[in-house]
């Protein structure tokens, strides 16, 4: 599927901090369809039992998902806090292995957004799902005092044009 822009990256974030030293500096595509998507590698350190990705990471990384999926709907601009989160886990997500993630806004209403997320393995085996909802709000009411252009000053540059599943 074909790259429409990218989104912007954060300082601290642990999906999309580019100085974080744990986190992993996660990079978001806004696609022709509407819905954004990471390619992504979890580290062994994210591990829960051998050979498999925490639970609670691949949650995060769904969290992140229906936040950047409201950006690629709405705008960078529009900000918002997680109502609700359901994953269900299908299979082991492996860590040190190619990963995409997908988020797409399924219902818009003024007050909140709907979005299904998914993860797949890089040949297109379904891994993990998600329905999240997220309120929309002011930045100003998440975060106050917080100037957004310096919390998220990296959109970096990249020859992706596409991200495909194998």
């Amino acid at each position: 599927m074909k790259v429409v822009s990218k989104q912007r990256n954060s300082k601290m974030c642990f999906i999309c901090g580019m100085d974080n030293p744990i986190g992993m500096k996660a990079q978001f595509y806004n696609m022709e369809d509407g819905s954004v998507m990471t390619p992504f590698i979890c580290r062994k350190e994210y591990q829960s039992f051998p050979g498999r990705v925490h639970g609670g990471i691949v949650a995060t990384m769904m969290d992140e998902l229906g936040f950047r999926a409201m950006w690629a709907k709405e705008s960078d601009q529009i900000f918002g806090v997680t109502m609700s989160l359901t994953v269900k886990y299908r299979r082991p997500v492996p860590y040190d292995e190619l990963i995409i993630g997908k988020g797409m806004v399924v219902e818009s209403t003024p007050r909140y957004l709907v979005i299904k997320a998914e993860i797949f393995d890089q040949h297109g085996t379904l891994l993990a799902n998600s329905d999240v909802t997220y309120l929309k709000q002011d930045i100003e009411k998440i975060a106050p005092n917080t100037d957004m252009h310096e919390e998220m000053p990296y959109l970096i540059e990249d020859d992706v044009k596409e991200i495909n599943f194998i």
